[in-house]
């Protein structure tokens, strides 16, 4: 790619970062003199259409905002099989290069960090773009101080339930519970996102971790963020307030958007500021007024180390009178400290003992909490009591139940009261066992649009695998549903419920298989390829096509006679013509009639009989055949007519 022109305008000039989906290079826009960011897609994804509408997608995104604090993207295009993105080019390094060299940031570091980057994401939600992949990588500060967020490849519109795919598809240490556990996203998910990349800037390591992305995935669905300040105790307990505020585990205990977080932080900022002590640098210097020097005689203006006479030294010495003053004071003082020096004693002794006492009652008496642990969830309930009678709680002889989308039947779920109460030491807790997700009622998906299925898939709610499934039916108009399978692969459409939040799959017709009945061999691949299918060579037979070109798709019927069917990306078998089945006429002539029928008939020729001879007579074997039409040795398709003469009377 370096040195490459692209569309005659843009000379790649070297390379800045690469990542999943593209490489990023440096290049200078000939047309502008100026230089760039050329942000191009890599090559082996160039055919997968999910992938381009990324592509204009993240140009679309970024070209609604006009931030200071969002990169700007120029130009969106493509030059031969290469998709790019013209944008802005911000020298410098990201907030990831920054956290590798210096681990933890500053509380003031990451308070400028954190306004810049909400001041944009603030602008992405007003304008209705969810970013949904924030993190360290996509913040750039740039040689000249600015903070910009790029990245917008998986933006969204902002709704109250906006899907995602793939999944399962944007960075696992900053997805927020419902997108980790419903694949549903909004403005308060970025909001999450914003909340783990601010521990991770005061703490210097993100509060989630593990060997398998399903580990770290299954933390932030069930666990709590801690406050930074546990890690780091010179974090202020402002910004643990921040960050638990942000990372809270549902989205409705967490800031609304970007401009409400932005809000308190300014305020937060602003007391910070006020109440950290001053320092040498930044402490307020006033003018002051030192006293006059004594005036000196003239001879005697020097540097030098000067003696005082007797008159200063009386000045300073106190008089004799207030000596003796002070010392019975003191004396007396003394004497009062003695007499009363035993009650203290004793008063030390009873306060020591009152907060041992204390101590016992509310840290392990009748007054002491006991936070029911989130470790009893997905535990059966032999082992969930065992760890409950541990901490000094009663477990309930009787078991409650409850419907979960995520634990197995059988196990526990919740308690009553919540996993995560702090309850007093020997209260009573009853375990609830989970009896598998909450039946929901499935919608009537037949005639329904994609986006219609969408909509109910999102409200049952269940959760929509991605990509939908676009299955060839010529019975279906194209873009209505096919059929929506459940997590086992069994359709699901016309049952009666089914499992809250389990995964479903949507199959949407694309319309007839195209026809490509004598077509050639060429023509019929571009053609299949046109709509998502490949095509490889099968059996020849007869026909009236011309010799090599196609007849048919293969439909593989099963045992049942039911064709197969096709969806995008399966491969179709293509049946060749070997040409007309040519078959040459025998020569019946002296044959009696039922003979030359006989022969006829045995080569799959359709045979008309012209005599004035009653049909009863030709077995007497005196009906002999005079001649047929086609004539003998001609060359005729099987199953043609042949018509054979008989004797006239």
């Amino acid at each position: 790619m370096i040195g490459r022109l692209l569309d005659g305008r843009y000379q790649i000039r070297s390379r800045i970062a690469r990542g999943g989906m593209a490489t990023v290079y440096l290049a200078t826009d000939l047309r502008l003199e100026r230089k760039v960011a050329i942000k191009v897609m890599h090559g082996h994804l160039a055919d997968d259409s999910k992938f381009k509408e990324r592509f204009v997608q993240e140009a679309r995104s970024s070209a609604r905002l006009a931030h200071p604090n969002v990169v700007n993207v120029f130009d969106q295009g493509q030059d031969s099989d290469m998709a790019y993105l013209v944008m802005e080019y911000l020298p410098g390094i990201t907030l990831r290069d920054l956290l590798q060299e210096h681990r933890i940031l500053t509380t003031e570091q990451t308070l400028d960090i954190m306004e810049a980057v909400l001041a944009g994401l603030a602008a992405a939600h007003k304008a209705g773009i969810v970013h949904r992949d924030l993190k360290p990588e996509n913040v750039l500060l740039a040689d000249d101080g600015r903070i910009k967020i790029g990245d917008f490849g998986l933006a969204r519109a902002a709704s109250a339930n906006t899907a995602t795919g793939a999944a399962l598809l944007g960075t696992i240490a900053y997805l927020s519970p419902e997108l980790v556990t419903r694949g549903l996203a909004d403005t308060r998910s970025d909001i999450y996102a914003v909340g783990i990349m601010m521990y991770e800037m005061l703490v210097g390591e993100q509060p989630f971790k593990g060997e398998q992305p399903m580990q770290i995935a299954y933390q932030h669905a069930n666990e709590v963020v801690p406050s930074p300040s546990a890690a780091n105790h010179l974090v202020p307990a402002e910004l643990d307030d921040l960050v638990l505020w942000a990372t809270a585990r549902e989205p409705d205990d967490r800031p609304k958007d970007a401009r409400a977080l932005l809000d308190q932080l300014y305020q937060t900022h602003s007391s910070l500021m006020t109440a950290l002590p001053p320092t040498a640098s930044t402490a307020v210097q006033r003018t002051m007024v030192l006293p006059s020097a004594p005036a000196a005689e003239p001879q005697n203006s020097t540097a030098d180390t000067q003696v005082f006479g007797a008159e200063l030294q009386q000045v300073a010495a106190p008089a004799p009178t207030q000596v003796s003053e002070n010392t019975t004071t003191l004396s007396t003082r003394a004497t009062k400290r003695k007499s009363r020096g035993w009650w203290l004693v004793v008063l030390i002794v009873l306060l020591v003992g009152g907060a041992a006492g204390a101590g016992w009652y509310f840290g392990a008496g009748p007054g002491s909490q006991v936070t029911i642990p989130e470790s009893i969830k997905s535990a059966t309930p032999a082992e969930a009591q065992a760890m409950l009678e541990e901490l000094g709680l009663v477990v309930s002889d009787e078991l409650g139940e409850t419907y979960d989308p995520v634990v197995a039947v059988d196990l526990v779920a919740n308690a009553t009261p919540e996993i995560g109460t702090a309850v007093p030491n020997g209260s009573t807790v009853q375990l609830l066992i989970s009896q598998g997700p909450r039946p929901i009622a499935v919608p009537d998906f037949l005639g329904m649009t994609e986006e219609e299925a969408r909509t109910a898939i999102s409200e049952a709610p269940f959760t929509l695998v991605e990509p939908t499934v676009k299955q060839f039916d010529g019975d279906i108009a194209a873009g209505l549903v096919v059929d929506v399978l459940g997590a086992d692969g069994a359709s699901i459409v016309g049952a009666e419920t089914y499992g809250e939040l389990q995964d479903v799959s949507l199959i949407v017709s694309a319309g007839a298989l195209p026809d490509v009945s004598c077509s050639t061999v060429d023509e019929a691949t571009q053609i299949l390829a046109g709509v998502g299918l490949n095509a490889q060579l099968g059996i020849e037979v007869f026909s009236d096509c011309a010799e090599g070109s196609v007849v048919t798709i293969d439909s593989e019927k099963n045992a049942d006679g039911v064709a197969r069917t096709f969806r995008e990306g399966d491969t179709v078998t293509l049946i060749t013509s070997r040409g007309p089945d040519l078959v040459q006429v025998p020569d019946v002539s002296g044959e009696t009639i039922n003979g030359a029928i006989s022969e006829l008939e045995s080569l799959d020729f359709v045979v008309n009989v012209e005599t004035d001879l009653p049909q009863g007579f030709w077995g007497s074997g005196l009906a002999i055949v005079s001649g047929t039409d086609p004539a003998a040795g001609e060359a005729i398709k099987r199953g043609s007519e042949v018509t054979i003469f008989g004797p006239q009377i």
